[in-house]
Parts: structure tokens; sequence; C-alpha cells
């Protein structure tokens, strides 16, 4: 009987005659299956096989009679099928209807086999009795195979088709169809297989591969269908927690939460665009309208997504060692564009408090569950880490995140977070205070904005907007007053680092964060605390960025202080010695008791003014200049605490002291020298306060002193002290004898700085040119300040308060963008310079000798006519001298005899 014959006299056969000849004819079937290579007949077979005569068999022989035998050429004419149809068509048109007949036929047997396979699967699904894996071994992989490469071509078909899906999207919506119903009838399937502990090695590497082939079809319809996309993963993390001791180490769980990661990221980001294009749309945030409900959906699955990750987090925590970095980066990239982060789109507060409450929410008990697990304190805490910009402000909430988290967990999490590494052998790790203090400093652009956080509750009133400083400094407080005891070493020694960081507002969270510390402990940590940064203020060399925050933590911890303690301050620190005014010059003096307080400033200033009459008397050497800055510091708190309080008699010494030191500046050398320029600067702050009580013949002197240095570009630090020096001469009155050397040199200054290009100068300038001229009586002076029509314009825009508009929000967040490298580079550069100081081992060399100005003088002069000779001696061998060069140089001789003669004299 031949082929179709046997196949014509088969499909006329009813249900009971199938089952009579199954024995005989399902060979000579199988065995035409497998001959033929027409796919048409092929199918053909394949139906009559499966439609026909599978029902006739039993479950425990369908593997061995039936599938084991058909199933792997179902893959191959399925993949035949896709080969056939990509090759042939770049010839599609709709002209071509031949071609496009043959392709519509290619697509319809692609249908036709997988509507083979879902009656497989129904088939088996019909029996009552338990399943076992392997009486159907071959059907999920080779369904899994169909599946897989079915939905890749969906997925890529308006690609393929190049505007040509119209001849063939009926064919490819039925393709899909049928995959769907297909990849849902076999994970029903699967799911009420078995295995028990006594499940072969076999069983266990199937049940794997299924899950890991259900992975990879996730990654192709996570655009497809929705519902699909999540009744897979559901399938996944369910077949793998249910078979979860024996499949555990087999499977690949990194790819599992890195697939997860990915399609949650990608659902969040559609949320995200969503809310951005209803919001620039300005659709009503209640309407029910398509978007708002895709919204929804898309809010839907991603807390579903971010379930489903803690859920597999929950249970397979021990395996996912390596998916810690992933885990890590996902959280910063979803806050990284969630509002308040300036790289987020701007999106209503609807939707934002909607996200925030969906998403956001469920996936703090992520970072919960991560918290003991060491390799995620390990990257998160990592030494060094390359975040791009919009990174840093997420990380610097997830650190806050996990302090908030720590005081209620065990000892040995606490030791992981708190501690940092401690052996070599340990991954490299920061405590998570330090790590903190890193990633604010990092924050610069939001710090700028300033960006708004919540706040905490507080009297069960709502949250307040709070800046990322306060927010920081509230929890980390908060993480404070719960620390153990054993952990307040890396503490200290963080906020000590913080606070000698170069960054000045990371410094003052180190100094809000050491204040609560000192006001939450006993008054006896206080003293404790400011007799040490005095130690480090006393040991600080020179003036660095360093020692004026120092100063400025131990002027807030002073306040702290008991009575009893700040005497015991004075007695430890006496004000009577002179190497003792390093201190008191940032002491806040107005904080001790009236009678201290009076004692410690006389002592002040008299231990102050004989440093600096000294060093007047002993030639003004520049190399004993730093301990006179200290003394003038010293005396400059004395009098500004102190105000009016200020005896007669040290006003009047320190008025004469004044006068001298005027008299030694110099321009060449407060250019060339920092300490002459420290000298000047306090020379002028001082000069602000006596104002009222100096000599009159002192200001044309110092006003000499500022005309010529001004235009040659000294130090901001100076120009604004000279600037507070400008506007007190306004209050007061000249004597006739000096208005004529005091006048013209105050317009002329102020007309210079008027017009200086700096912003910054400039808007001091016109704070100090406005109080100079409401109080001043000598009202002739100024319209000679103001040479031009545009400074005039200017100062009276000021005077007026016609401020200029402010930028707009985006303009002002790309500028503080593109400014924040720039606002790093000399903070990293100091940090460098810190730490190659800090590792330089070597000694101090020797001070160099330095020189009065007088000798200075000696020397640019005697250098100067050595060279000249030098320069005449050699032109003069080239080519011989006129006469009169002979005289010249009888002439010097006889000026250079009467110079000894005269200096052997006065010797």
């Amino acid at each position: 009987m031949s082929q179709a014959t046997l196949l014509e006299k088969v499909t006329e056969w009813s249900v009971e005659t199938c089952r009579q000849e199954l024995g005989s004819v399902l060979p000579k079937l199988l065995s035409m299956y497998h001959r033929t290579s027409d796919w048409d007949e092929c199918i053909r077979v394949l139906k009559i096989l499966t439609e026909m005569f599978l029902p006739h068999l039993n479950l425990a022989d369908l593997e061995e009679e039936c599938f084991s035998k058909v199933l792997p050429k179902v893959d191959k004419v399925f993949s035949d099928l896709m080969e056939e149809i990509a090759s042939q068509i770049g010839g599609l048109t709709s002209q071509n209807t031949e071609l496009r007949a043959l392709l519509r036929n290619a697509l319809q047997m692609m249908v036709q086999v997988l509507e083979t396979l879902s009656g497989c699967v129904r088939h088996v699904c019909s029996f009552e009795e338990s399943l076992a894996l392997d009486t159907i071994r071959s059907l999920p992989s080779c369904i899994l195979k169909v599946l897989k490469n079915t939905f890749q071509y969906c997925k890529e078909s308006e690609t393929v088709y190049n505007g040509r899906l119209s001849l063939v999207v009926d064919l490819l919506q039925a393709l899909f169809k049928e995959a769907y119903s297909l990849q849902k009838g076999l994970m029903e399937l699967l799911d009420r297989i078995s295995l028990d502990s006594s499940a072969t090695e076999e069983d266990a590497c199937d049940m794997v591969i299924v899950i890991h082939s259900l992975l990879d079809i996730c990654s192709i319809i996570s655009n497809l269908d929705i519902t699909l996309h999540a009744n897979t993963w559901k399938f996944i993390i369910k077949q793998s927690i249910k078979y979860q001791g024996l499949l555990e180490e087999r499977l690949r769980h990194s790819d599992i939460v890195c697939r997860l990661c990915d399609d949650l990221l990608a659902s969040f980001h559609s949320c995200m665009e969503l809310a951005e294009q209803m919001k620039q749309s300005g659709a009503p945030e209640s309407s029910q309208s398509v978007e708002r409900k895709f919204f929804q959906k898309t809010a839907k699955m991603c807390r579903f997504f971010a379930n489903t990750l803690v859920h597999y987090i929950k249970e397979f925590k021990p395996y996912l060692s390596k998916s810690c970095g992933r885990l890590h980066h996902l959280y910063l990239q979803m806050y990284s564009k969630f509002p308040p982060s300036v790289y987020a789109p701007v999106i209503s507060d609807a939707h934002c408090n909607e996200i925030n409450s969906v998403i956001l929410v469920a996936m703090d008990p992520l970072i919960t569950h991560l918290l003991p697990f060491r390799p995620f304190a390990e990257v998160v805490l990592a030494e060094t880490q390359q975040f791009g910009p919009e990174l840093v402000f997420p990380q610097c909430l997830l650190l806050v995140n996990i302090m908030d988290k720590l005081p209620s967990l065990p000892e040995e999490v606490l030791n992981l977070w708190f501690q940092g590494s401690q052996f070599h052998e340990e991954t490299p790790r920061l405590p998570v205070f330090q790590a903190l203090f890193l990633s604010f400093q990092q924050c610069s652009t939001e710090r700028a904005v300033p960006i708004l956080v919540p706040g905490v509750m507080m009297n069960g009133q709502a949250q307040s907007q709070v800046t990322l400083h306060q927010h920081a400094c509230v929890h980390l407080s908060a993480c404070i007053a719960s620390l153990p005891p054993a952990y307040f070493p890396q503490l200290e020694h963080t906020l000590l680092t913080a606070l000698l960081c170069p960054d000045a507002q990371t410094a003052l969270l180190a100094a809000d964060a050491w204040c609560f510390l000192v006001r939450y402990g006993t008054a006896e940590l206080c003293q404790h605390h400011v007799t040490l940064v005095s130690h480090l203020i006393k040991s600080c060399p020179g003036d660095c960025y360093q020692l004026s925050q120092l100063t400025f933590l131990l002027r807030r911890m002073f306040v702290m202080m008991t009575p009893n303690h700040q005497i015991e301050f004075v007695e430890k620190f006496s004000s009577r010695e002179p190497q003792n005014l390093c201190i008191w010059q940032h002491v806040p003096l107005r904080e001790f008791a009236l009678d201290v307080r009076k004692r410690v400033e006389d002592d002040i200033v008299k231990s102050a003014i004989p440093v600096c009459t000294s060093w007047l008397d002993g030639g003004c050497k520049l190399g004993q200049l730093e301990k006179v800055n200290t003394a003038l510091s010293a005396v400059l708190s004395v009098f500004r605490d102190s105000g009016d309080a200020v005896e007669e008699a040290q006003l009047q010494a320190v008025s004469r002291l004044l006068a001298q030191l005027w008299m030694r500046m110099s321009v060449s050398q407060v250019l060339s020298q920092p300490a002459v320029q420290c000298t000047l600067r306090l020379l002028l702050l001082l000069s602000v306060i006596l104002v009222q009580s100096m000599e009159p013949q002192v200001l044309p002197q110092a006003l000499t002193c500022l005309s010529s240095l001004l235009p040659l570009k000294c130090p901001d630090d100076i120009v604004l002290a000279a600037l507070d020096f400008l506007a007190s001469l306004g209050e007061i009155f000249l004597p006739p004898e000096i208005q004529s050397q005091v006048l013209p040199k105050l317009a002329s200054l102020f007309s210079a700085l008027l017009t200086d290009g700096s912003w910054l100068l400039q808007h001091h300038t016109l704070e100090a040119f406005a109080h100079f001229v409401e109080a001043t009586n000598h009202e002739e002076v100024i319209p000679q300040c103001l040479p031009s029509e545009e400074i005039k314009t200017k100062v009276v825009n000021f005077l007026s308060k016609n401020v200029p508009l402010e930028e707009n929000r985006e303009a002002r967040l790309e500028r503080l963008k593109l400014q924040s490298s720039v606002i790093e580079r000399p903070r990293d550069r100091l940090e460098s310079g810190a730490v190659e100081a800090a590792g330089d081992l070597q000694p101090c060399p020797k001070r160099a000798r330095q020189q009065t100005s007088e000798e200075e003088q000696y020397e640019t002069s005697l250098q100067a006519a050595e060279s000249a000779l030098k320069t005449l001696q050699t032109l003069m061998a080239q080519t011989p001298p006129p006469q009169w060069v002979v005289a010249r140089l009888q002439e010097l001789e006889t000026q250079i005899t009467r110079i000894n003669a005269v200096q052997r004299t006065g010797a």
C-alpha cells in the first residue's frame, strides 16, 4: 500500500478503528513521517499521529512511543520554515502573488505546528493521574525551542517585512496568538508535575533547562504582551522556589536577577515617560484617558517586578553575591530618574506620589533583606566607586536609608557597616559614616540648587521639605543617638576627616553632627572634645582651610561648655601665655561670665601687644611675622566681642600699635609674602573697629598703601577687608588738614572697585559704597566716586533694589551641572595635596633666612649693579670701548669709594 493510499485510508478511520490498528499502523506512519521531506506531507502526517493515534497511548508510553520519535523533527521543520521565509522575503510585493502565496503558506504551516503542539499539551493535561517529567521529557524542550523562535520572529517582524507587514499581518497575529496559548498550556502542564526527593539527576537538569528557557523567552516578550510577560515570571519564580532544594545550586541566579532588574527598570522608565507626557499635555490627573490607564497598568507591573525581585532575593540570597553590584546600580538608577533628582523628568505631584507609593516603597524591603549580606555591603561601601554625576545623589539617599535601618539589626550586621574592613584579606570597604560624607561631598549640584527632600514627621505634623544638608544631618544625628559606644572611635575619626576636607559644606555637616554628639553626650565629653580640637588648632601649621574649619567647630562647641569647664579651659590654655594666642583668637569670649571675660580679655591684649612691639623693635623680620599675625587676630577677637566695653587704655595702646604697623606696610612685600598679606588684612579689620580712635595721619598712609596695591590685583580677601575699611570711613568726620589727602584717594578707590570685573567683588563694593553714602558727612566726594553713567546706573539700581530677573530653573540646572566639574577640580587638588603632605615622612627643611625690607632693597640694588658690570665686561671683551666709557668707569669707582668711606665713618 502506497503512502498516499495509507494516509487517505487512515483519515477515514473511526476512533475505534484507530485504537484497534494502533500497533500495526503507528510504526508505518512514523517511518513515513521521518522519510518525507515535503513540508505539507510532513505536517499532514504529524497531525494524523497527534490527533488520531496519540489519544490511544497510555501515559507511560507517550514519551517512548511518540514524543521522543516525533518531536525532534518538529523543531527542525519549524526552523526550516523560518529559514525559507527569511530567504524569500526580500522579493515580497503585493504584485508578486506567487511569492506571497508561498510565504503565506509557510506561515500557515508554522501556525499548524503550534496548533499540533497545543493539542499534545491538552492531551497530556487530560490525564487525571499525577504526571512525571520522564513521561513527557521531549515535549517541554521541543515546545520551548519553537516558542522562542516564534516570539523572536514576531518581535522582529516589523523590521523583517519592512513596510510589507500588511500582506501577512493576519497570519502573524494568528501565529502569536497560538504561541501565547501554547506557552500558557505548557506552564499549566509543568505546574502539575511534582519532583520529590527521589527525582533523578536528569529530572533536575530538565527542569533547570525549562526555567532557563523561559527566562530567555522573558527577554523577548517583554515588549510584546504585559500579561504573558508577568505570567512567565510568576511561573519561573514559583518553580524555582518549589524545587529550591533540588535546583538552587544549578540555577543561573545572576541571570535571573539581572533580567528582573532590567524589566523593572524598563517598566519604571516607561512610567516616568508616561507621567512626563501627561504633565506636558496638561491632561487632568483624575481623567480615565488611555494614557492614564496605561500609566496605572505600567505602574502595577513595576510593583509586580519589585515584589518579585524582593521575594527572589529573600529565598536565594546566599547565591547572589555576584548580583549585588547590579542590585545596587538598579536602586541608584531608579532614584536618579525620580524627583527631586536634578536628572529626573518634570512630572506632577500626583504622579510623583503614586509612583513613590506603588513602586519605590516596594523597593525598600530589598535593602532590608540585603543589609546582612557582606557582598552587598562591600559593593555599597567600596573605597573606589566611579559614579556618573546622576548617581551620586541616589547613593547619598541610599546611605541615609541604610543608616536608618541599622540600629535595629544584630551586632554582626552593625560591625559590617560601621567598622569598615579590618583586615588586608578583606575586600576594602569604608565605614558607612565615611561613605556618607564622601557621597554628600560629591553632591555639589544638588546642594547648590538646592533640591528639597521630604523631612521627618514631627509631632504628628506632615512632612516638610528640607535641603539635602538638613536631611543628612537629621538622619545622621538619629543614628548617632542610637550608636553603641563600641563604634564611637570610627565615628570620631570620620567626623574629624570630614571636618578637615576641602569642601566647606561637607565640613559644615561634620560640624553639625559633631555638635549634636557633644550636645547629646555628657558635659565631660564636651570638655574632652573642646580640649582635643584646641590642641589640633595649636598644632596646625600656618593658615589653611583646615584651621578655619577647626576653629569654626571650636566656637560652636565652646558655647555648650559648663561654666566650671570653661574656667578649667582658661587654666589649661592660659591667655597670659603668647603661645596660646593661636587658640584664644578663635574662642567666643562673650560666652564667659563677665568677671572671667574681663580678665581673659585683659590678659590677651597684654600678652599680644608685647609680641608686636618686640617684632617692631627687633627689625621687623619676616620670619617672625606669623607670631604678630596671631597676636593681632587675638586682639581682633577681643574687640569684636567686646565692642564699646573695651577699656580706654587698651584702646589707646592698640591704636598706637596700629599706627606703627601701618608705617611698616610695603606694597611689594604684600604682593610677594603671604604673611604680610595676612598682616594687612588684620590691620584693615582692626582699623574698621578702631576708626573713631585712630590717629588722623594714619588714614592717608593707609589709603596710599591701598591705592598702590589694589590696581596690582591683590588677593580677594584683602580687597574685601579694604572695602569694609572704606565703608567705615563714612562714620567719621575727617579733620580739614587731611581732607585733601584722603578724599581724592577715597574717590579713586571706590571708582576703581566699582568697575572691577569680578561679580562677587562688585557686589561687596556696592554694599560698602551704600554704607559709606548713608553715613558720610563728606557728600562732596560721592559724585567723584561715580565717573561714568554706567557706574551711576549700577549704583542707583542697587540702592533702589532693582535686581535683574532670575534665570529659569532649567537654565540654572544646566549651568550648575557644568560648573560642578569646575568646582571639584580645586577641591580634588587640595585633597591630593593633603594626602601627599600626610605621606611625606621626610624631615621638614630649615626655614630659609628671612630678610627685612631694607635688606631686600640692598640686595636688589647690588644684584642690579653686579649684573650691569658683567654685561659691560662682556661688551669690552668683544669690542674696544669708546673714550667716554673709561671716564664714566672712573666716576663709578670714585662713587664706590665714597660709599665705603661713609659706611666706615658710620660704623
